[in-house]
């Protein structure tokens, strides 16, 4: 099954929250690769890419959160995947 690539824009009260850390965590239980970074606008902005059903996988993670986020919102946007990747890093 050939790899799919997501880019995530999350919103809500995401920074301050340890949620790039378990991002992390998720993405190594899964299986994708890629990376997590917060932007200076308080969004959390992440890159996944993998098979399909990881990426799913990560990607409802994602839309809750640890414990003490508040997930307002995720643009996604779909891209080619590339391959570039070789583990899930924090940026």
């Amino acid at each position: 099954m050939a790899d799919i690539c997501r880019r995530l824009l999350i919103s809500g009260r995401v920074q301050g929250v340890c949620f790039r850390h378990y991002t992390r965590e998720t993405a190594l239980k899964t299986g994708v690769k890629g990376w997590v970074r917060n932007r200076s606008d308080g969004q959390v902005e992440a890159l996944i890419e993998g098979e399909e059903q990881a990426v799913g996988l990560t990607l409802s993670w994602c839309r809750k959160g640890p414990k003490l986020a508040r997930v307002d919102a995720i643009e996604i946007t779909e891209l080619p995947a590339t391959d570039e990747f070789t583990e899930f890093q924090i940026l």
